[in-house]
């Protein structure tokens, strides 16, 4: 064998290699991956069936409903404009309460109701994660527009 053949074997053998590495990457960083989806995302279908995503937006007020275990609860989240229930077993963070921004992480079962895994509360007065505040304002604006439309702002 040559000595161009030589490299081009190896400069070969070195695509090879990295192309491997780049796909196991990315195999292991789909497998982890939760995307983030609104209420109304979620109503419309938007959601792949069977797939981990997250869920974020306000826990509706009086939702609330904690089973006599005290772990396994029921609450629905709400982007102002649709809901979706969610249903977890554990502990919930102290800063959780009814009004406030919330993201969960788990899957939609067969029945419509969401089964969270994690339950994330935001950590301060004024703190509320991007996406759900991204998503309020969206489900706000959309909603003014639509009053708009309707003459319902005269």
């Amino acid at each position: 064998m040559k000595a161009r053949e030589k490299r081009m074997a190896l400069v070969a053998f070195g695509i090879i290699g990295v192309g491997f590495a780049a796909y196991l990457a990315v195999t292991a960083l789909q497998s982890n991956i939760a995307y983030f989806f609104s209420p109304s995302q979620v109503q419309a279908g938007e959601v792949p069936e069977g797939a981990l995503f997250r869920i974020g937006g306000l826990v509706e007020e009086g939702s609330l409903q904690r089973q006599e275990d005290g772990l396994n609860l029921q609450f629905s989240v709400t982007d102002n404009d649709k809901a979706v229930t969610v249903n977890y077993k554990g502990i919930l963070p102290d800063l959780f309460s009814e009004g406030q921004g919330v993201v969960a992480r788990g899957k939609m079962g067969g029945d419509g109701i969401f089964y969270a895994e994690e339950v994330l509360a935001k950590h301060d007065e004024s703190y509320m994660p991007p996406e759900v505040e991204d998503m309020l304002k969206t489900a706000h604006a959309e909603g003014v527009a639509e009053g708009a439309a309707s003459g319902a702002y005269k």
